[in-house]
């Protein structure tokens, strides 16, 4: 049963995302700070962020809205996962993983996106 956003498998998903890109960063150049790193950081915690914002709201169209900006956040990281790949601050191995990881996230999202969606339309 389902009683808060912690109980949510792609809240889950999403906080082990932030974790991962939060040690992934740690090996970037010190150049990259206020760059990449940041960018990273802050697109992977908004995935998490705005599921629990969503899941937050007693209205299905407005936490629709908030798990449709965290699908967002999960795509705008799979493009800074990406950079960091193509300037070969990661190996391939460790961008394979994560890119399959952010696409994970991205498939529940969107589960339950149709879900909120079935649930607004309902009489």
């Amino acid at each position: 049963m389902i009683t808060a956003f912690t109980d949510l498998d792609v809240w889950e998903k999403a906080r082990l995302l932030r974790n991962n890109f939060s040690s992934l960063t740690k090996n970037f150049p010190p150049a990259e700070k206020y760059k990449l790193t940041d960018q990273i950081i802050r697109s992977s915690r908004s995935i998490a962020n705005n599921i629990a914002e969503g899941y937050g709201r007693y209205h299905y169209t407005d936490s629709k809205k908030f798990f449709v900006t965290a699908g967002g956040s999960a795509t705008e990281t799979i493009d800074h996962l990406f950079v960091a790949f193509d300037e070969r601050y990661i190996p391939e191995k460790a961008f394979q993983e994560l890119e399959s990881a952010c696409q994970e996230c991205l498939r529940l999202l969107n589960g339950y996106i149709n879900y909120l969606k079935k649930q607004a339309d309902s009489p």
